[in-house]
């Protein structure tokens, strides 16, 4: 009869081990390149974002800037629509304010908050206060010596 005894063989699980350790290395390596790719696609988005607030904020001012000139004008009347750039932030969360000195956007959500100034060289006031949310167009129009943003579009 034949008896077997047990031998002490370190080389089977040396290998294992080292097939553990690549496997864990690939899976750190895989999770760093997913964080550092999250990184880029969110600096991407918010500098878009911001890039769109600032085309749309000064697409409204020069509107604004128009209609006072219109003001000037004895009796005249005037309304512009200004299209307005969507963005992946949540715009239902924006308010547009117009003062007589500039015009801010108030993000109640996150931190794109910013303001734009205006002449006020028109012979009217400004004021008006708009939530975006839904927004495809804002509508400037000067009426009876005073200008103000709307959404909808003004009935002559």
């Amino acid at each position: 009869m034949e008896k077997s005894r047990l031998r002490s063989d370190v080389h089977a699980a040396a290998t294992e081990l080292g097939y553990v350790f690549t496997f864990l290395l690939g899976v750190l390596l895989l999770t760093m390149f997913s964080v550092w790719a999250w990184d880029i696609e969110t600096a991407t988005r918010d500098r878009w974002n911001e890039n769109a607030i600032e085309a749309n904020m000064d697409d409204i001012a020069s509107a604004i800037e128009r209609a006072d000139e219109a003001s000037r004008i004895d009796g005249a009347e005037y309304a512009e629509s200004v299209d307005w750039r969507v963005s992946e932030a949540d715009e239902s969360r924006f308010k547009l304010i117009l003062t007589d000195s500039e015009i801010t956007l108030v993000d109640e959500g996150g931190t794109l908050d910013t303001t734009v100034l205006i002449s006020g060289a028109g012979s009217g006031t400004h004021e008006g206060e708009i939530y975006l949310g839904g927004a495809s167009k804002v509508w400037v129009v000067h009426n009876n010596g005073i200008t103000t943003i709307q959404l909808d579009r003004p009935q002559s």
